[in-house]
């Protein structure tokens, strides 16, 4: 059964689900139906705004630095080096239900100088674009174990992240052996991924 998690909250992965080793990371969103100006949009009603949310993985060693490119799995490197975490590609527009960008991550292979995986989304040229996160609803961050298919966690995005571009949602970290996951849920303005790994560095 899956469990919802608050902002926050931490839960065991591999306590839980014992022999869990591949799990697929699910992360969605949904356009804010933005309100139509004019005699035709009153007519028509809103129009929704493409939104292009990217969904990235950092992964750090046991001081939360980020050591090398090859570590940072994105759009543009949909796999590490070392296999253990794969992005199954970019989704622009954030339209249709479920997952809209999945990412693969094998904890039985993830080299042991690596110690979390943190799951961040920005917006795509959010500043041209005068795009922020306040123009999408219904965010979430989902675990499922692919031994069963089954979600083993979900985490709902319920604040209000409105001027914000840059969005830490949630941690996969070893702990005394374990596979941990954190709920993070914190936002800021940063103007684009580059900007966000810097704190890494």
């Amino acid at each position: 059964m899956s469990i919802n998690l608050q902002k926050g909250q931490r839960i065991s992965l591999t306590k839980d689900n014992p022999g869990l080793k591949k799990t697929m990371v699910g992360l969605g969103w949904d356009p804010v139906q933005q309100s139509a100006k004019g005699l035709l949009g009153g007519l028509f009603g809103g129009k929704q705004a493409d939104v292009d949310c990217d969904a990235s993985v950092i992964m750090l060693d046991e001081n939360d630095k980020l050591r090398g490119k090859e570590n940072l799995i994105y759009f543009g490197n949909l796999k590490s080096k070392c296999g253990s975490v794969q992005h199954m590609g970019d989704n622009i527009t954030g339209n249709g239900d479920g997952d809209d960008e999945q990412i693969m991550v094998d904890l039985s292979s993830i080299p042991q100088n690596i110690a979390k995986l943190v799951f961040v989304v920005n917006i795509y040229a959010a500043a041209k674009r005068k795009q922020h996160f306040g123009m999408i609803k219904n965010a979430f961050i989902r675990l499922v174990n692919l031994t069963d298919n089954k979600e083993m966690l979900r985490f709902n995005l319920t604040e209000q992240y409105s001027g914000k571009t840059g969005l830490f949602v949630g941690e996969i970290y070893r702990n005394n052996g374990e596979w941990k996951f954190i709920a993070v849920g914190e936002a800021d303005d940063s103007s684009g991924l580059g900007e966000m790994v810097k704190k890494y560095q």
